[in-house]
C-alpha cells in the first residue's frame, strides 16, 4: 500500500459541500475523479457551475476536473472517499440511508488492497457497525484481509472563504495501524495545517460528533439567556459584551440553530446513548432550546404587533433570508421555517426574500415561494433572520421602508447597529 500519484487514484463519493472541495484539493496531486447520483449536479459541475458556491466558476475553468454519475468509471479506483449527507428523519433519528447506499454503490467496486475511507458525520462505531458489512456483502472480500476503512471527519464550513480543507487540522484513522497510516499520510499531503492521527476509528468518529454537539449546547445557553433577559427587560447584547471582558467569556451569541452540522449531529450522538441505555439529558435539553426558537422569535414578534395595536390576523410580515446561514445558499435543516411556519399559525402572511437562495431549491424543499425584492411600505413587521452581506450594508430606514408606518423590525442575529427602532432576540 504505497502513497504513490501514480498507483493511488481516488473517487469522491458524493459532491456536495464537503466532497467537491476534497475532490478539488485531492485532485492537485493524484488522479481522481467525483462520483454523484444526481446526474444535474454532475451536469452543473461539468458545465463549470458549483450551486453551493464552494468553487468559483473561475476556478472550475482553470482546473481539469473529472466528474461522473456512473459507478462504472471509478471501479478501478485504489481509494474511495465517501462523503455523503447524514441526516434526521421526521423523528430525528439518525437516517443513515445515503451511507448504506453510497456503501452498496462502493462494495461491487472493490479489489484487493483498496481502502474505504469515510468523512460523513456519524455516531462512534457507524462505520464498523454499518459501512463495513455493507462492503463484504457487496463485494464478497473480507474486511481488514481484502480491503480496508478510514474515517476522517469533514471539517467544511459552508461559505467560509477563510477556513479551508488546506488550513484546517484534519482528525484521522484507519482500521489497522498500517492503513491509519496510509490515511494520514494521504490527508497529509493536501492538508498544510496538519494531521491529527487517533488510534481508533470511533475515537476519530466521536470526536466529530461533539465538535457541534459543544457548539450546540453553547448555543442553547446563551438562547435560555436571551429568553430570561427578554422577560427581565435587559438587553442580551448588552450583557453579553460586558461578559465579554472577562478571557475566557466565551463569545457565542443567541439564534436560530439549523444546517447540516450542529442542529443535526447531537441526535446522532443522542441516538447512541439511548441505545446503550443512556438518557442524555443536558445534550437534549440543549436540543429542545435550540429547536423552539423559530416559534420563539415569532412570538416576539406577535406580542410586539399586539402591544403597537397592529392587527395580527391577515397581517403581512417580511423575513430577510431564508438559508441556515449568512452568505451561503444552503437551506439544509434552515430553521427560518419555523418561523414562518409559528406566523402563519396565526394567517399572518408571510414574504421571504433571499438573494442568495435558489427559487426552484426553496420551493423544492420546503414549498415555499420567495419574492424577488420587498415591495416598499408594505409589511406590518419586517424580520431580518439570516444576516448576509448584502443586508447589512443596507441601512435600518432603508430595511425600514419596507414597512409600514407603523411596524415591528425584528433582528435575530444582532446584524443591525443597537437602535431605539430595532428589537433583537
Amino acid at each position: 500500500m504505497n502513497l504513490d500519484s501514480e498507483n493511488c487514484r481516488i473517487a469522491v463519493i458524493g459532491l456536495g459541500y464537503v466532497g467537491l472541495p476534497l475532490l478539488a484539493a485531492f485532485a492537485k496531486k493524484f488522479d481522481c475523479v467525483g462520483f454523484d447520483i444526481k446526474t444535474s449536479r454532475i451536469n452543473e459541475l461539468m458545465a463549470g457551475r458549483d450551486t453551493t458556491t464552494e468553487l468559483s466558476e473561475a476556478y472550475l475553468d482553470s482546473v481539469s476536473l473529472s466528474f461522473t454519475s456512473n459507478s462504472d468509471d471509478i471501479q478501478d479506483c485504489s481509494v474511495y472517499i465517501v462523503t455523503v449527507p447524514t441526516p434526521i428523519d421526521a423523528q430525528k433519528r439518525p437516517d443513515l440511508s445515503p451511507l448504506r447506499s453510497a456503501s452498496a454503490t462502493v462494495g461491487p467496486l472493490l479489489s484487493a488492497g483498496n481502502v474505504v475511507v469515510f468523512e460523513s458525520t456519524v455516531y462512534p462505531g457507524a462505520t464498523e457497525e454499518i459501512c463495513v458489512p455493507i462492503l463484504e456483502e457487496t463485494s464478497g472480500l473480507k474486511f481488514n484481509k481484502d480491503f480496508f476503512a478510514g474515517y476522517s471527519p469533514e471539517r467544511i464550513n459552508p461559505g467560509d472563504k477563510v477556513h479551508r480543507i488546506d488550513s484546517i487540522v484534519k482528525v484521522t484513522s484507519g482500521s489497522t495501524p498500517q492503513v491509519s497510516q496510509f490515511v494520514d499520510e494521504l490527508y497529509g499531503s493536501i492538508v498544510s495545517a496538519g494531521t491529527y492521527p487517533v488510534s481508533s476509528i470511533r475515537v476519530a468518529e466521536a470526536a466529530k460528533v461533539i465538535e457541534n454537539t459543544q457548539r450546540d449546547l453553547n448555543i442553547a445557553l446563551v438562547n435560555e439567556l436571551a429568553i430570561i433577559f427578554e422577560k427581565l427587560g435587559i438587553d442580551t447584547e448588552e450583557v453579553l459584551l460586558a461578559a465579554g471582558t472577562k478571557w475566557n467569556f466565551l463569545p457565542f451569541r443567541p439564534g436560530l440553530v439549523g444546517g447540516h452540522c450542529i442542529s443535526v449531529d447531537p441526535y446522532y450522538l443522542t441516538h447512541k446513548s439511548q441505545e446503550i441505555g443512556y438518557h442524555p439529558d443536558i445534550i437534549l435539553a440543549g436540543r429542545r432550546i435550540n429547536d423552539g426558537m423559530g416559534s420563539y422569535v415569532a412570538d416576539r414578534v406577535i406580542k410586539s404587533m399586539t402591544r403597537r395595536n397592529i392587527h395580527v390576523v391577515e397581517s403581512r410580515v417580511l423575513i430577510m433570508g431564508l438559508s441556515f446561514k449568512e452568505n451561503c445558499p444552503d437551506l439544509r435543516n434552515t430553521r427560518v421555517v419555523d418561523v414562518v411556519n409559528s406566523l402563519e399559525d396565526y394567517n399572518v402572511t408571510v414574504d421571504i426574500y433571499d438573494p442568495w437562495v435558489n427559487l426552484e431549491d426553496a420551493y423544492e424543499e420546503y414549498n415555499l415561494t420567495l419574492i424577488n425584492e420587498p415591495e416598499g411600505g408594505t409589511y406590518d413587521a419586517v424580520i431580518l433572520a439570516v444576516p448576509h452581506d448584502c443586508f447589512k450594508e443596507l441601512s435600518i430606514e432603508k430595511i425600514r421602508s419596507f414597512g409600514k408606518k407603523e411596524c415591528i423590525l425584528f433582528d435575530v442575529k444582532y446584524a443591525l447597529p443597537a437602535h431605539s427602532d430595532v428589537q433583537r432576540l
